[in-house]
Protein backbone atom coordinates (compact mmCIF):
# COMPACT_ATOMS: atom_id res chain seq x y z
CA UNK A 1 0.00 0.00 0.00
CA UNK A 2 2.87 2.52 0.69
CA UNK A 3 4.21 1.77 -2.63
CA UNK A 4 1.01 2.30 -4.45
CA UNK A 5 0.56 5.80 -2.88
CA UNK A 6 3.78 7.25 -3.71
CA UNK A 7 3.32 5.89 -7.12
CA UNK A 8 0.12 7.43 -7.21
CA UNK A 9 1.74 10.88 -5.61
CA UNK A 10 4.61 10.71 -8.45
CA UNK A 11 2.08 10.19 -11.17
CA UNK A 12 0.09 13.27 -9.87
CA UNK A 13 3.18 15.42 -9.86
CA UNK A 14 4.03 14.46 -13.09
CA UNK A 15 0.80 15.05 -14.39
CA UNK A 16 1.03 18.94 -12.88
CA UNK A 17 4.76 19.81 -13.85
CA UNK A 18 3.17 18.61 -17.61
CA UNK A 19 -0.03 21.14 -17.44
CA UNK A 20 1.96 23.70 -16.23
CA UNK A 21 4.72 23.45 -18.70
CA UNK A 22 1.85 23.39 -21.61
CA UNK A 23 0.65 26.50 -20.18
CA UNK A 24 4.12 28.32 -19.91
CA UNK A 25 4.82 27.80 -23.20
CA UNK A 26 1.49 29.51 -24.91
CA UNK A 27 1.89 30.26 -28.52
CA UNK A 28 6.28 29.18 -27.93
CA UNK A 29 8.37 26.19 -27.36
CA UNK A 30 6.63 22.85 -27.83
CA UNK A 31 3.53 24.37 -28.38
CA UNK A 32 4.97 26.61 -31.19
CA UNK A 33 2.70 26.23 -35.03
CA UNK A 34 4.00 27.20 -38.41
CA UNK A 35 2.51 29.64 -40.54
CA UNK A 36 0.72 28.35 -43.28
CA UNK A 37 -2.03 30.01 -45.73
CA UNK A 38 0.23 33.20 -47.01
CA UNK A 39 -1.25 35.91 -49.23
CA UNK A 40 0.86 38.41 -50.50
CA UNK A 41 -0.64 41.40 -52.37
CA UNK A 42 0.95 44.67 -53.59
CA UNK A 43 -1.03 48.07 -54.64
CA UNK A 44 0.82 50.25 -57.13
CA UNK A 45 0.44 53.73 -56.63
CA UNK A 46 -0.92 55.41 -60.00
CA UNK A 47 0.78 58.57 -59.46
CA UNK A 48 4.12 57.40 -60.67
CA UNK A 49 5.84 58.71 -57.16
CA UNK A 50 7.24 54.69 -56.80
CA UNK A 51 4.66 54.12 -53.81
CA UNK A 52 4.07 50.83 -53.38
CA UNK A 53 1.22 49.03 -50.42
CA UNK A 54 1.98 45.69 -49.71
CA UNK A 55 -0.24 43.90 -47.66
CA UNK A 56 1.13 40.17 -46.27
CA UNK A 57 -0.85 37.98 -44.27
CA UNK A 58 -1.02 34.34 -42.93
CA UNK A 59 -1.92 32.37 -40.26
CA UNK A 60 -0.03 31.66 -36.75
CA UNK A 61 2.04 34.61 -38.14
CA UNK A 62 3.11 37.03 -35.66
CA UNK A 63 5.78 39.19 -38.25
CA UNK A 64 6.66 39.84 -41.61
CA UNK A 65 9.51 40.33 -43.17
CA UNK A 66 9.99 42.38 -46.43
CA UNK A 67 13.01 41.96 -48.87
CA UNK A 68 11.99 44.93 -51.70
CA UNK A 69 13.85 43.24 -54.21
CA UNK A 70 16.71 46.20 -54.43
CA UNK A 71 18.92 45.30 -51.77
CA UNK A 72 16.02 46.97 -48.87
CA UNK A 73 14.87 44.95 -45.82
CA UNK A 74 12.00 45.52 -43.44
CA UNK A 75 9.82 43.62 -40.92
CA UNK A 76 6.74 44.86 -40.51
CA UNK A 77 5.08 43.05 -37.71
CA UNK A 78 0.92 43.89 -38.67
CA UNK A 79 2.24 42.54 -42.86
CA UNK A 80 1.01 46.03 -44.10
CA UNK A 81 3.81 48.50 -45.51
CA UNK A 82 4.32 51.45 -47.90
CA UNK A 83 7.30 51.53 -49.56
CA UNK A 84 9.11 53.86 -52.29
CA UNK A 85 10.97 52.86 -54.63
CA UNK A 86 13.83 55.28 -55.93
CA UNK A 87 13.67 53.66 -59.43
CA UNK A 88 11.48 52.06 -62.29
CA UNK A 89 11.87 48.60 -62.47
CA UNK A 90 10.26 44.99 -62.24
CA UNK A 91 11.43 43.47 -58.46
CA UNK A 92 10.63 40.16 -57.02
CA UNK A 93 9.56 40.59 -53.59
CA UNK A 94 9.89 38.22 -51.03
CA UNK A 95 7.59 37.95 -47.97
CA UNK A 96 8.92 35.45 -44.95
CA UNK A 97 5.87 35.37 -42.38
CA UNK A 98 7.23 34.24 -38.53
CA UNK A 99 5.60 32.60 -36.00
CA UNK A 100 6.40 33.71 -32.36
CA UNK A 101 8.72 30.92 -32.28
CA UNK A 102 10.47 31.39 -35.44
CA UNK A 103 8.99 29.30 -38.04
CA UNK A 104 8.76 30.67 -41.10
CA UNK A 105 7.14 30.54 -44.50
CA UNK A 106 7.77 32.49 -47.82
CA UNK A 107 5.97 33.84 -51.12
CA UNK A 108 7.28 36.17 -53.47
CA UNK A 109 5.70 38.35 -55.97
CA UNK A 110 6.75 40.49 -58.68
CA UNK A 111 5.67 44.21 -59.14
CA UNK A 112 6.54 46.32 -61.77
CA UNK A 113 7.09 50.18 -60.74
CA UNK A 114 7.16 53.45 -62.67
CA UNK A 115 8.55 56.44 -61.49
CA UNK A 116 8.67 59.83 -63.13
CA UNK A 117 10.81 62.23 -61.43
CA UNK A 118 10.21 66.46 -61.16
CA UNK A 119 12.18 69.32 -60.46
CA UNK A 120 12.73 69.50 -56.62
CA UNK A 121 15.35 72.05 -56.17
CA UNK A 122 17.29 74.39 -58.42
CA UNK A 123 19.54 77.30 -59.06
CA UNK A 124 18.93 79.30 -62.20
CA UNK A 125 21.34 82.07 -61.41
CA UNK A 126 19.13 84.80 -62.48
CA UNK A 127 19.73 87.52 -59.86
CA UNK A 128 22.74 89.43 -60.03
CA UNK A 129 25.38 89.60 -57.40
CA UNK A 130 26.41 87.21 -54.27
CA UNK A 131 24.78 83.95 -54.89
CA UNK A 132 21.60 83.24 -53.43
CA UNK A 133 22.21 83.00 -49.75
CA UNK A 134 19.06 80.45 -49.08
CA UNK A 135 20.83 78.46 -51.28
CA UNK A 136 24.99 78.46 -50.58
CA UNK A 137 27.22 79.07 -48.09
CA UNK A 138 31.47 79.14 -48.69
CA UNK A 139 33.94 76.82 -47.27
CA UNK A 140 36.92 79.29 -46.59
CA UNK A 141 40.76 79.09 -46.02
CA UNK A 142 43.41 77.80 -47.34
CA UNK A 143 45.24 74.82 -48.36
CA UNK A 144 42.48 72.37 -49.67
CA UNK A 145 41.87 70.31 -46.84
CA UNK A 146 45.12 68.21 -47.63
CA UNK A 147 44.45 68.24 -51.03
CA UNK A 148 48.09 70.60 -51.16
CA UNK A 149 46.16 73.18 -53.40
CA UNK A 150 47.81 76.42 -53.73
CA UNK A 151 44.30 79.08 -53.49
CA UNK A 152 42.71 80.45 -50.38
CA UNK A 153 38.81 80.28 -50.49
CA UNK A 154 36.71 83.49 -49.93
CA UNK A 155 33.33 84.58 -50.07
CA UNK A 156 34.57 87.89 -52.15
CA UNK A 157 32.40 89.03 -54.99
CA UNK A 158 35.78 89.29 -56.85
CA UNK A 159 35.76 85.10 -56.48
CA UNK A 160 32.18 84.47 -57.21
CA UNK A 161 29.49 86.36 -58.56
CA UNK A 162 26.30 85.60 -60.25
CA UNK A 163 25.97 88.06 -63.67
CA UNK A 164 24.27 87.39 -66.74
CA UNK A 165 22.27 84.47 -66.24
CA UNK A 166 25.23 82.67 -64.75
CA UNK A 167 27.21 81.47 -61.86
CA UNK A 168 30.71 82.64 -62.17
CA UNK A 169 34.08 80.95 -59.90
CA UNK A 170 36.60 83.01 -60.50
CA UNK A 171 40.25 81.72 -59.14
CA UNK A 172 42.55 84.80 -59.30
CA UNK A 173 46.39 84.93 -59.30
CA UNK A 174 47.25 87.55 -55.99
CA UNK A 175 48.98 87.42 -52.98
CA UNK A 176 46.00 86.87 -50.12
CA UNK A 177 45.99 85.62 -46.89
CA UNK A 178 49.64 84.22 -47.30
CA UNK A 179 48.65 82.20 -50.30
CA UNK A 180 49.23 83.44 -54.03
CA UNK A 181 45.84 82.17 -55.62
CA UNK A 182 42.08 82.95 -54.40
CA UNK A 183 39.15 81.47 -55.41
CA UNK A 184 35.37 80.14 -54.29
CA UNK A 185 34.12 77.13 -52.98
CA UNK A 186 30.47 77.16 -52.45
CA UNK A 187 28.64 74.55 -51.08
CA UNK A 188 24.60 73.70 -49.82
CA UNK A 189 25.72 72.08 -46.46
CA UNK A 190 23.10 72.86 -43.92
CA UNK A 191 20.79 74.49 -46.91
CA UNK A 192 20.10 71.67 -49.21
CA UNK A 193 20.96 67.52 -49.29
CA UNK A 194 19.59 65.15 -51.54
CA UNK A 195 19.43 61.21 -51.16
CA UNK A 196 18.57 59.29 -54.43
CA UNK A 197 17.26 61.22 -57.77
CA UNK A 198 19.29 63.12 -60.37
CA UNK A 199 21.04 66.20 -60.07
CA UNK A 200 22.10 67.65 -63.23
CA UNK A 201 24.37 70.90 -63.26
CA UNK A 202 25.21 72.51 -66.90
CA UNK A 203 28.54 73.84 -66.36
CA UNK A 204 31.28 75.02 -68.79
CA UNK A 205 34.76 74.68 -67.33
CA UNK A 206 38.01 76.87 -67.05
CA UNK A 207 40.77 76.88 -69.45
CA UNK A 208 43.83 77.67 -67.90
CA UNK A 209 46.29 75.08 -66.67
CA UNK A 210 46.78 74.39 -63.19
CA UNK A 211 43.22 74.86 -62.53
CA UNK A 212 41.10 72.31 -60.62
CA UNK A 213 37.25 72.57 -61.12
CA UNK A 214 34.70 70.17 -59.23
CA UNK A 215 31.60 69.95 -59.03
CA UNK A 216 30.70 67.44 -56.14
CA UNK A 217 29.13 66.00 -53.23
CA UNK A 218 29.92 64.89 -49.97
CA UNK A 219 27.62 63.32 -47.20
CA UNK A 220 25.96 65.33 -45.25
CA UNK A 221 27.20 63.37 -41.48
CA UNK A 222 30.67 64.34 -42.71
CA UNK A 223 30.82 65.99 -39.37
CA UNK A 224 30.55 63.06 -37.04
CA UNK A 225 31.23 60.17 -39.52
CA UNK A 226 34.68 61.53 -40.89
CA UNK A 227 35.66 61.45 -44.55
CA UNK A 228 35.83 58.35 -45.90
CA UNK A 229 33.00 56.93 -43.97
CA UNK A 230 30.51 59.51 -45.14
CA UNK A 231 31.24 58.76 -49.11
CA UNK A 232 32.24 61.52 -51.94
CA UNK A 233 30.38 61.59 -55.35
CA UNK A 234 32.51 63.44 -57.35
CA UNK A 235 30.47 64.44 -60.75
CA UNK A 236 32.57 66.36 -62.27
CA UNK A 237 36.74 66.89 -62.00
CA UNK A 238 38.80 68.43 -64.94
CA UNK A 239 42.21 67.39 -64.61
CA UNK A 240 44.68 70.34 -64.74
CA UNK A 241 47.00 69.56 -68.04
CA UNK A 242 44.21 68.04 -70.49
CA UNK A 243 41.54 70.38 -70.30
CA UNK A 244 39.28 68.17 -71.99
CA UNK A 245 39.46 65.35 -69.61
CA UNK A 246 36.84 65.17 -66.87
CA UNK A 247 36.56 62.58 -64.16
CA UNK A 248 33.90 60.55 -62.20
CA UNK A 249 34.97 59.23 -58.69
CA UNK A 250 33.42 57.60 -56.00
CA UNK A 251 35.47 57.79 -52.30
CA UNK A 252 34.57 55.46 -49.71
CA UNK A 253 36.17 53.13 -46.87
CA UNK A 254 38.62 51.11 -48.82
CA UNK A 255 38.85 54.04 -51.52
CA UNK A 256 39.84 57.02 -50.53
CA UNK A 257 42.79 59.58 -51.97
CA UNK A 258 43.81 58.32 -54.92
CA UNK A 259 42.04 54.63 -54.56
CA UNK A 260 39.18 56.33 -55.80
CA UNK A 261 36.78 54.33 -57.60
CA UNK A 262 37.09 56.23 -60.44
CA UNK A 263 36.67 56.82 -64.85
CA UNK A 264 37.27 59.44 -67.15
CA UNK A 265 36.29 60.48 -70.21
CA UNK A 266 36.96 63.28 -72.74
CA UNK A 267 34.55 65.77 -73.80
CA UNK A 268 35.25 68.27 -77.03
CA UNK A 269 34.91 72.14 -76.07
CA UNK A 270 34.74 71.53 -72.18
CA UNK A 271 36.21 75.25 -71.70
CA UNK A 272 34.63 76.93 -74.83
CA UNK A 273 30.86 75.54 -74.50
CA UNK A 274 28.28 74.56 -71.82
CA UNK A 275 28.02 70.55 -71.29
CA UNK A 276 25.87 69.45 -68.86
CA UNK A 277 27.45 66.87 -65.86
CA UNK A 278 24.81 64.73 -63.88
CA UNK A 279 24.46 62.15 -61.29
CA UNK A 280 21.57 59.33 -61.26
CA UNK A 281 21.57 57.67 -58.01
CA UNK A 282 19.62 55.23 -56.41
CA UNK A 283 19.83 52.31 -54.22
CA UNK A 284 21.15 49.81 -56.39
CA UNK A 285 23.23 52.04 -58.93
CA UNK A 286 24.80 55.44 -59.39
CA UNK A 287 25.55 56.79 -62.85
CA UNK A 288 27.41 60.28 -63.97
CA UNK A 289 26.77 61.42 -66.89
CA UNK A 290 28.34 64.15 -69.48
CA UNK A 291 25.58 65.08 -72.06
CA UNK A 292 23.73 62.01 -71.41
CA UNK A 293 26.59 59.54 -71.92
CA UNK A 294 27.12 57.87 -68.97
CA UNK A 295 30.63 56.79 -68.40
CA UNK A 296 31.48 56.07 -64.60
CA UNK A 297 29.02 53.72 -62.16
CA UNK A 298 29.24 52.30 -59.08
CA UNK A 299 26.82 49.28 -58.13
CA UNK A 300 25.63 50.59 -54.94
CA UNK A 301 24.08 48.64 -51.20
CA UNK A 302 24.12 48.78 -48.26
CA UNK A 303 27.40 48.03 -47.16
CA UNK A 304 28.73 51.44 -48.72
CA UNK A 305 27.87 55.00 -47.52
CA UNK A 306 25.38 55.80 -50.77
CA UNK A 307 22.22 55.39 -48.67
CA UNK A 308 21.75 58.79 -47.09
CA UNK A 309 21.69 62.39 -47.68
CA UNK A 310 24.50 64.44 -49.46
CA UNK A 311 25.02 67.87 -50.43
CA UNK A 312 26.46 70.15 -53.19
CA UNK A 313 29.68 71.57 -53.59
CA UNK A 314 31.08 73.57 -56.65
CA UNK A 315 34.79 75.22 -56.59
CA UNK A 316 37.43 75.98 -58.69
CA UNK A 317 41.08 74.64 -57.17
CA UNK A 318 44.29 75.71 -57.92
CA UNK A 319 47.16 73.25 -58.37
CA UNK A 320 47.16 69.81 -56.01
CA UNK A 321 46.91 66.42 -56.40
CA UNK A 322 45.11 66.67 -59.76
CA UNK A 323 45.42 70.54 -60.69
CA UNK A 324 49.51 69.78 -61.29
CA UNK A 325 51.77 72.70 -61.94
CA UNK A 326 50.05 76.18 -62.64
CA UNK A 327 50.48 78.13 -65.58
CA UNK A 328 53.62 80.92 -64.88
CA UNK A 329 51.68 82.93 -67.34
CA UNK A 330 48.25 82.43 -65.10
CA UNK A 331 46.46 85.49 -64.03
CA UNK A 332 42.57 84.31 -63.84
CA UNK A 333 40.32 81.98 -65.48
CA UNK A 334 36.27 80.81 -64.45
CA UNK A 335 34.39 78.07 -63.89
CA UNK A 336 30.47 79.13 -65.62
CA UNK A 337 27.53 77.69 -63.85
CA UNK A 338 24.04 77.94 -65.71
CA UNK A 339 22.12 76.11 -63.41
CA UNK A 340 22.19 73.22 -60.81
CA UNK A 341 19.02 71.29 -60.50
CA UNK A 342 17.72 68.54 -58.23
CA UNK A 343 15.06 65.95 -60.01
CA UNK A 344 13.62 63.41 -57.44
Amino acid sequence: MKYLRISVLVLLVSVFAACKKSSADGGGGTNDIAPTNITVSAAVAADNTGNVTFTAGADNAASFDYDFGNGTFQTVPSGVVTYRYPASGTYSVNVIAKSAGGQTISKSISVTVTVTSSLTWSDEFSIDGAPDGTKWGYDLGAGGWGNNELEYYTSRLDNAVVSNGTLKIIAKKESYMGSSYTSARLTSYNKFSLKYGRLEIRAKLPAAAGTWPAIWTLGSDFATNAWPACGEMDIMEQTGGDKNKVLGTFHYPGHSGGGGVTANTTISGATSDFHIYALEWNATTIKISVDGVVYSTLANNASIPFNHNFFVILNVAMGGSLGGAVDPNFTASTMEVDYVRYYQ
